[in-house]
């Protein structure tokens, strides 16, 4: 049984578990770019370098934005084409992707540059955050080409059904980061550029180690200069599939951006930096769930290319038990030891009490995060774009940003904190209603199709029964 064919064949619980471990094991790590630059900023420059993170962090989740666009979308067409058999389409498709991600890591890069200062105060930086602000922001720009490059094209590694191989491209650059951020940032004094260049140097590793992949001679993929011209047809399809994923890490920064201005309105650098833990913490109880979502997506994407629609529902239904699960237990921790929590990123008794309670409220319905992020993620892996953005707009840009533009004007930061739970639990009802719409349709097809294969008795002209 070769890489692909187990998709079809092997169990779908051990399936999930060796797609979704490594990516929830590497996304862990992969989220320390930004969660251990908090806690070394936070410990290391004070309450003004986690607001100043905060500022930035719009525009690093602006590059995983473009990286996710182009690579998850690619990689739900590459799927379902390895489904169906069909390489050479499958090598199309990534060869057009990576032509898409060098030109938008390189023109990104360009325009943020040019407009940085601007860009960093419209996301909420006052003259206190702008200067330690610009400075981490510059050199992460510097390196977006390697997070783009790096990012988009380890899906197709994980595509092609080599997700351990995946999970440790991530564990290379986020290793060396944890190594490098603190040698930088205390032991050679650079403060905020010294957390920025740790990132940039880590990235740059991890993009060398994917490329390699593609041209050592194991790949299932390979990479062919003739597939790297852009064709329309495939880009539209590709930007398509993929905007689900985009407007998810967009709406994020879009997030970001609005809190972080109705934060300084109503609570000032305190009160960024300290939902900025709280974003940090609840980015922690996401990351799993976003595995599984991520690592379901090339199991269903295949089943559904070679019409094994039972399997689809299975890996389905799994993923959202699990994603429940994990939630659960890990909201305990938020009720229980939220001080603890806040503790980690500094030590400064007026943070503490901020961030705790913003915790304690904001993520009161996090148990119920999974069923918008499985949802979008299983429309994603079946091709169904409209669906996928939809949901992918419906927590954050759809019910939490009104929310918190219009509730704080009420209940001052108190609005901003239930914003949270309201959101979490209207995108879960929206997100079940569509999956379980799906699963109906899905099962009609299934009938029909076990009806139209059944054999007809030339006698009688009746329809016997197949076991």
């Amino acid at each position: 049984m070769d890489k692909t064919d187990a998709l079809r064949e092997e169990n779908t619980l051990k399936l999930l578990f060796t797609y979704s471990l490594p990516m929830i094991i590497g996304l862990f790590v992969g989220a320390s770019y930004n969660i251990i630059d908090r806690v070394f900023i936070g410990n290391g420059v004070g309450d003004i370098g986690l607001a100043g993170v905060a500022v930035a962090f719009p525009v690093m989740m602006s590059i995983m934005a473009f990286s996710s666009l182009i690579g998850t979308g690619a990689t739900a067409l590459t799927s379902i084409r390895l489904g169906e058999k069909n390489i050479p389409e499958a090598e199309r498709v990534m060869g057009n992707a990576l032509t898409l991600l060098l030109s938008v890591s390189v023109v990104f890069t360009v325009l943020c540059l040019i407009f940085l200062d601007p860009v960093l105060i419209a996301f909420g930086a006052n003259k206190e955050i702008l200067g330690p602000a610009a400075d981490y922001t510059r050199i992460i720009l510097f390196a977006s080409i390697f997070m783009i490059i790096g990012a988009g094209m380890n899906n197709f590694i994980r595509a092609e059904g080599s997700p351990k191989k995946s999970m440790f491209t991530m564990l290379i650059g986020s290793i060396l980061n944890v190594i490098l951020a603190p040698i930088f940032i205390f032991g050679l004094d650079w403060g905020m550029e010294g957390a920025a260049l740790a990132t940039a140097i880590s990235q740059l590793i991890s993009a060398l180690w994917v490329m390699s992949h593609f041209f050592t001679g194991k790949s299932v993929l390979k990479i062919r200069a003739k597939n790297m011209r852009l064709r329309g047809p495939l880009v539209g399809r590709i930007l398509a599939l993929g905007v689900g994923s985009f407007i998810t890490q967009t709406a994020t920064g879009v997030l970001m951006i609005a809190m972080n201005n109705v934060l300084l309105n109503y609570g000032g650098s305190t009160a960024i930096a300290g939902m900025n833990v709280v974003n940090a913490v609840q980015t922690f109880i996401m990351l799993p769930i976003w595995g599984i979502s991520l690592g379901i997506q090339p199991i269903i994407g295949y089943n559904f290319g070679a019409k094994s629609y039972e399997r689809v529902k299975s890996i389905l239904v799994a993923a959202i038990a699990f994603s429940t699960v994990i939630a659960t237990v890990a909201s305990l921790f938020i009720y229980f030891v939220p001080e603890s929590l806040v503790a980690i990123f500094n030590q400064s008794e007026e943070l503490i009490q901020f961030g705790s309670h913003a915790m304690v409220i904001f993520l009161l319905l996090t148990p119920l995060i999974g069923f918008q992020i499985i949802g979008a993620g299983y429309f994603q892996a079946l091709g169904k774009a409209k669906q996928s953005i939809f949901l992918s707009l419906t927590r954050q840009v759809l019910i939490l940003i009104p929310a918190l533009l219009i509730l704080p004007r009420f209940f001052g930061l108190q609005g901003v904190f239930i914003s949270g739970p309201i959101s979490d639990f209207c995108s879960a009802v929206i997100s079940v209603a569509f999956v379980v719409i799906s699963l109906k349709q899905m099962s009609k097809e299934m009938n029909q199709e076990a009806t139209s294969e059944q054999p007809v008795d030339a006698s009688s002209g009746s329809q016997e029964p197949t076991t």
